[in-house]
């Protein structure tokens, strides 16, 4: 838990979150740093915070970039973890071969 004291809606909005996080597999820490850093920044975003770093200002809100995100589904493996996998399968030609042919390549 954070140490810093919030407002009883930021304490509802970590714990809506943490347990969102939890019901889809996340570990305990990290549902707990995903959550806590979400609502630090919401709070940054609305002036409830003492210190906030520009990013923080600056980039879209949480809530926006999920629901932006929120009916696409889950994206995959990442290009990287195709790639090392593919290295340690040996497959040939790998370092050549872009996402979708090394999701072709892996079953």
């Amino acid at each position: 838990m954070p140490k810093n004291p919030w407002s009883a809606k930021r304490q509802r909005q970590y714990t809506h979150i943490k347990d969102s996080l939890l019901a889809h597999g996340r570990s305990e820490p990290l549902a707990e740093e995903i959550a806590a850093r979400t609502v630090n920044k919401e709070r940054a975003q609305h002036g409830e915070s003492t210190e906030a770093s520009a990013s923080s200002i600056k980039d879209m809100s949480a809530s926006r970039r999920g629901g932006l995100r929120s009916h696409k589904g889950p994206g995959g493996r990442t290009l990287l973890q195709l790639r090392n996998e593919a290295r340690q399968r040996g497959l040939a030609g790998r370092s050549k071969m872009n996402k979708a042919q090394l999701e072709a390549a892996l079953p």
